[in-house]
């Protein structure tokens, strides 16, 4: 069934950048749209950033838009999420998935969520 498998976190200091990368199967990329989402101790799942099929549109939590870029690449089943000028408050682990697409709000598509990659942000 669906295999996600995130990648790319680390740590890296406030204002620095990370690229993280979402590795997808068991379903025909192509016609799913995907999001990034992230959770922070002690906070519940939070939206990040969603693309569209053939990525021709976006969308971005406030607390990341303009910093953040979600891509994807469907020759390859791949999600992206260029993360720049990093803040403490982006500490989370963050996880990608396949979502529904309602009237521009992502919701996630399942419970099939992957191990996620732990982003940490600090000096």
């Amino acid at each position: 069934q669906v295999h996600l498998v995130e990648s790319g976190g680390g740590l890296v200091q406030p204002g620095g950048s990370l690229r993280l990368s979402c590795a997808a199967s068991g379903f025909i990329f192509s016609l799913r749209a995907m999001a990034w989402y992230r959770q922070a101790p002690g906070a519940g799942r939070e939206f990040v950033a969603g693309i569209m099929t053939d990525g021709s549109s976006t969308k971005y939590a406030a607390s990341v838009n303009g910093r953040f870029t979600v891509s994807r690449d469907n020759t390859k089943n791949m999600v992206y999420l260029q993360m720049n000028t990093l803040k403490p408050e982006d500490t989370a682990v963050y996880y990608c998935n396949t979502v529904n697409v309602i009237g521009g709000i992502y919701f996630a598509a399942g419970d099939s969520w992957g191990q996620g990659t732990q982003v940490t942000v600090s000096s």
